[in-house]
């Protein structure tokens, strides 16, 4: 058993800049930071479109919250959203400081573009890749910080809980080691940043590790899960035949381009009169009927609008992906349709990162610190990472560093107990339910979402939990698959709960936004219920 001052949980923006803002206030503490890959590999790695922030005269942080707000449909917390646009500006500047290379003017100034239902340009980007460029800065300090030990390739099973009677402790993590054994890391911090969790659905723009590893570990562990059945299906993931979702930014359709159907007709102003740039959820929705009505497989994005230039210079990775496809964005439109992109909801915490369980913090994807309400506004979700990732660091420093806790021997042991190395026949059964709830979730629980069907699809999550269960082996497809189905359950039992639509959130059967659903739905274990929205 190893003992650390902090354990932090995932390898993208939020947990390497958490650990790197903890070394320098605490440079004293030993932190662990955990990847179950390397630190390359995230979902802040494949992000495209930038970082939203106020570093414009013209703009203001009461706009950008004015913008917030109307995109999460009523939902947002309102103090988050004051923390997360009013230190904004801050955190580019530390960015900068880090040697983060963002686009700039020719007269030097950083250059700044617009995207969907923000009212001005206050974006930040790196061209196409602005995740990459953060991520790689971020890890270079990371892997020459003395204090941070990096755990690459480590699969984190469970949180080990210490039983207490007023409140319930979190003493560490169980992992798997590379010798495919139950081992045990200690700490009086633990802190998730495990990103989200799309890949629970067939169609989706994230890496294969996004499979909601931190919500599911909180949730077994008792910790409370707010607002699941928000998820951000993005409107233009690259669709040809064999190739993945690759997500097409949506900084093009900023720059000028349009959305067209087969005909070459401008659909979505059918729809909602801003078009191309109305909310992620309205154009997803617009594209998913109207292929409903065409019933042609795809739509268009049509960069033809956008000089040549700038298409180079903004999308070198869009040009690059594409050409690999036989697709040239100079001559042709790019065939799209939507995919599930971001999750809105994940485990509960203040605007520290604490979660309802003492010792246990969230950040990044991972955690609903409520800006995002039930629509998430485009690169609001970067700025998150840093803005609550350094509160989160300033309060457990501050907190810990004097006294911290004396963890006991009660903590709660591991409930499973894996079976020796799996045969092909349980990886096959393991790979096959892990399929099946990618796809059952993606017909119940996707853009539009209907009762009868989301109550078959909620029993036969049930059954594939018990099945997981009794398949249990030391692999990474079994840890996965094992998330995947806790998270695919509190994604449809969140949506068979709120009846009615708001946000990314879309019932058939309900279509209207009912002013009485203006709450949270909040789950602890299995007991689901509403929760007030903080004025």
């Amino acid at each position: 058993m190893s003992e650390f001052d902090m354990l932090i949980v995932g390898g993208g923006a939020s947990g390497l800049y958490t650990a790197l803002c903890v070394s320098e206030l605490a440079p004293d503490w030993t932190i662990g930071l955990i990847t179950k890959d390397n630190l390359a590999v995230s979902a802040s790695d494949w992000a495209q479109g930038g970082i939203a922030a106020v570093v414009d005269q013209n703009d203001s942080p009461r706009f950008h919250a004015q913008d917030t707000l109307k995109a999460g449909v009523g939902l947002c917390e309102p103090k988050a959203v004051d923390v997360l646009v009013n230190e904004a500006a801050k955190q580019i500047q530390k960015l900068l400081s880090l040697g983060v290379d963002f686009d700039r003017q020719q007269d030097g100034s950083l250059a700044l573009t617009l995207e969907a239902a923000h009212s001005h340009r206050r974006v930040l980007h790196s061209a196409d890749t602005t995740g990459r460029a953060l991520v790689s800065k971020l890890a270079a300090q990371v892997l020459h910080t003395s204090n941070i030990q990096v755990f690459a390739e480590t699969l984190i099973l469970d949180l080990s809980i210490e039983l207490a009677v007023e409140t319930n402790l979190c003493t560490g993590v169980y992992y798997l080691d590379r010798h495919h054994q139950i081992s045990y890391l200690q700490s009086s911090v633990v802190v998730l940043a495990t990103g989200g969790g799309a890949q629970v659905f067939a169609q989706n723009t994230n890496p294969a590790s996004s499979t909601g590893d931190g919500v599911a570990i909180a949730w077994r562990a008792g910790a409370v899960i707010r607002d699941m059945e928000f998820i951000q299906f993005h409107p233009t993931a690259l669709a040809i035949p064999n190739a993945p979702r690759f997500l097409i930014s949506e900084a093009v359709r900023g720059e000028g381009a349009y959305l067209i159907d087969h005909l070459g007709d401008r659909f979505v102003f059918n729809y909602d009169p801003k078009g191309e740039l109305a909310p992620r959820d309205v154009v997803s929705r617009a594209i998913f009927k109207h292929l409903q009505i065409t019933q042609e497989p795809t739509v268009f994005l049509d960069l033809s609008p956008i000089s040549r230039e700038a298409i180079a210079h903004r999308f070198p990775n869009i040009i690059k992906i594409c050409h690999n496809w036989q697709i040239d964005i100079f001559s042709k439109p790019i065939p799209v349709t939507p995919a599930a992109h971001y999750c809105m909801g994940g485990i509960l915490v203040d605007a520290d990162g604490a979660t309802s369980i003492t010792g246990l913090y969230a950040v990044g994807e991972t955690a609903s610190t409520g800006v995002h309400g039930a629509n998430r506004l485009a690169s609001n979700s970067l700025l998150e990472c840093f803005v609550f990732g350094e509160r989160l660091a300033r309060k457990v420093a501050s907190s810990q560093s004097s006294s911290k806790f004396k963890i006991q021997s009660n903590s709660s042991e591991p409930e499973i107990k894996l079976n020796s190395e799996p045969s092909e026949q349980i990886t096959e059964r393991i790979q096959a339910i892990k399929t099946g709830i990618q796809n059952l979730t993606w017909q119940a629980a996707g853009i539009c979402r209907e009762q009868t069907e989301l109550e078959v699809a909620l029993s036969q999550i049930k059954l594939w939990q018990l099945q997981i269960q009794e398949l249990q082996s030391p692999s990474r497809l079994w840890i996965e698959t094992r998330n995947l189905a806790d998270f695919a359950y509190l994604v449809i039992k969140s949506a068979l709960f709120r009846t009615e639509s708001r946000g990314a959130h879309y019932r058939i059967d309900y279509p209207e936004t009912k002013a009485d659903w203006q709450v949270h739905t909040v789950i602890q274990n299995h007991r689901i219920r509403t929760q007030a929205i903080t004025n």
